[in-house]
């Protein structure tokens, strides 16, 4: 089995900030399987920033905290079996 960790930010903070942020979380979180015994070969970390939001608050949306940490996840994601 092979797996995408993509990871996501909220839309707090410039555009370019939270795509590096994004993809250090998600090659945070292959490293972390890694030493878990799994194959690095099979892992791929992609940040996506803020550009697959769960909800309405995107760049100007007032949101509350709780709002905005629903959008700050890493997701796993079977890309071939």
């Amino acid at each position: 089995m092979w797996i995408e960790l993509g990871s996501h930010t909220d839309s707090r903070g410039n555009d370019a900030y939270n795509l590096a942020l994004s993809q250090r979380r998600a090659e945070s979180a292959v490293q972390y399987i890694i030493s878990r015994g799994i194959s690095k070969n099979r892992i791929e970390a992609k940040g996506y920033g803020e550009t697959r939001l769960l909800n309405r608050c995107t760049n100007g949306v007032k949101c509350t905290p709780a709002e905005h940490q629903l959008n700050r996840r890493t997701e796993f994601k079977i890309v071939k079996q």
